[in-house]
């Protein structure tokens, strides 16, 4: 992963930085799929005790709190966390709604969970010109590249599995490679192969790739010859609920109403 890290490097640096502006301490956090501990590291000054979590216990060698754990099973108790964080491993998940419910029931009343994943519009090119290629030479298509989470549809998922004040945000990023084949290396660095259960379990050939190549320099390329690749991040948070934290008013209980405002401001009405 060292020489593709870069988007990893970004997000890590992002989320340890919104970190840093909650005036807290955390007794107990979780990292999640932080693949060498680079994120943990940055937050470990506050954090009393930081649990490192991984797919594979090779990324976790010399960490003294750390359990091989898929995040779509977590084994922690309900009511036992104070911070989760994860970054640029959630949109991999097959069942990502469940993994936040699940998420949210790990954490205490007013614990913090803090993310970034792929959404939007990321690899929307190299997902066209798979789907394009593979179409065009085998008369039929399967999901090469999964979907990612819509911005407008982020906070309605937090509130959903039970998130509360929830912050959402995205930062997109354009990256240049001199080929298609250049961006997919990348990919695999970064651990972002396809993970969809529904995907087809037959290989592309050689022919849809070099073919999906040529569509990408077609479609996608600057007048210098390199191609662009879409990367959207986003960005969520949200606490377990709690008694002391701010709530929205109930409807109805307004003491000023609109129309006494707009009087006001009009200087009386007739």
């Amino acid at each position: 992963m060292a020489g593709a890290r870069f988007l990893y490097d970004a997000a890590a640096a992002e989320l340890a930085e919104r970190l840093s502006l909650v005036q807290r301490r955390f007794a107990v956090g979780l990292e999640m799929n932080g693949y060498d501990g680079s994120l943990a590291r940055a937050v470990g000054g506050q954090v009393d005790f930081l649990i490192r979590s991984e797919r594979e216990g090779d990324w976790l060698d010399g960490t003294p709190l750390a359990v091989v754990a898929d995040e779509e099973l977590l084994p922690f108790a309900n009511g036992s966390l104070d911070l989760v964080l994860s970054c640029l491993s959630l949109h991999l998940t097959n069942d990502t709604p469940g993994v936040l419910a699940q998420i949210q029931r790990a954490l205490r009343p007013d614990g913090l969970f803090l993310t970034a994943l792929l959404g939007g519009d990321s690899l929307q090119e190299l997902r066209t010109c798979l789907i394009t290629a593979e179409a065009e030479l085998t008369g039929g298509a399967s999901p090469r590249v999964p979907p990612f989470v819509e911005l407008r549809d982020a906070g309605a998922l937090l509130q959903r599995t039970g998130f509360a004040l929830p912050v959402i945000d995205q930062d997109r990023q354009t990256v240049r490679y001199d080929t298609m084949f250049g961006l997919m290396a990348d990919l695999r660095a970064m651990g972002m192969a396809n993970s969809l259960t529904a995907r087809s379990r037959r290989p592309l050939g050689r022919r849809v790739f070099l073919r999906a190549a040529e569509i990408y320099a077609e479609r996608f390329s600057d007048r210098d010859g390199r191609i662009r690749a879409t990367f959207d991040i986003v960005y969520l948070s949200g606490w377990k609920p709690h008694e002391s934290q701010q709530k929205p008013l109930r409807p109805g209980s307004a003491q000023v109403s609109l129309a006494d405002v707009l009087t006001d401001r009009s200087g009386g009405r007739g």
